[in-house]
């Protein structure tokens, strides 16, 4: 089974924050591809769908984020599931401007809470992720409170940026499915990488 994990945070007051950034596109990819309800399981909010042969479970966990690798443990006891093979993280990047979007097959979290806590549970950094920019267009432009700037909700023109972008991350899930986290790196970021799994790569142009 493929599990596609969409970092966020429970609660309708967070419902389009810029930080759930991750759940419009498990909605999104739920909606497309036919999947089942929404359902609770565990600590999670999951969807099943399939894409040709393989099974997908979209996973939303309801811990915050700085608990979010607790769900991975029903999973991790699985014999045939793999972390490096079976996992895509999908997670906010204040660091990356909105409309942007990079892949990796691991690396560090970055300071990102969420993917601390999945490193941790795993006991390893070795897992794909894909990261989604929310950051201003302005690089330059300082951030007075980070956590509020996170947790606001998207503007209805910053909305419209994130609705454009969906269907070339939808792509990216489904080829990273298909084929594996390096053929959508190839697929998606700027430099086309080499067949060598999980080195580090540009970011894409979205």
């Amino acid at each position: 089974m493929k599990l596609v994990v969409g970092l966020g945070n429970p609660g309708r007051e967070y419902e389009k924050t810029r930080h759930n950034v991750a759940w419009l596109l498990l909605d999104h990819v739920a909606s497309l591809w036919g999947a089942g309800d929404w359902r609770r399981d565990g600590e999670s909010r999951i969807s099943d769908a399939r894409l040709g042969a393989a099974r997908v479970r979209l996973v939303k966990p309801q811990t915050y984020m700085n608990l979010s690798g607790q769900v991975l443990r029903p999973y991790q006891r699985r014999e045939s599931w793999s972390s490096a093979n079976d996992l895509l993280v999908v997670v906010d990047d204040v660091a990356l401007p909105l409309g942007r979007y990079r892949l990796r097959a691991q690396g560090s979290a970055g300071g990102h809470n969420g993917l601390k806590s999945i490193e941790a549970a795993l006991g390893t950094r070795e897992y794909a992720r894909m990261r989604i920019g929310i950051g201003p267009d302005d690089p330059e432009r300082q951030l007075d409170d980070l956590s509020v700037f996170v947790l606001g909700r998207f503007g209805k023109g910053e909305l419209a940026v994130v609705d454009e972008l969906l269907p070339k991350l939808t792509d990216a899930v489904a080829i990273w499915i298909r084929d594996g986290i390096v053929a959508a790196m190839n697929a998606h970021n700027r430099k086309p990488v080499p067949r060598a799994p999980h080195e580090e790569q540009s970011d894409s142009t979205g």
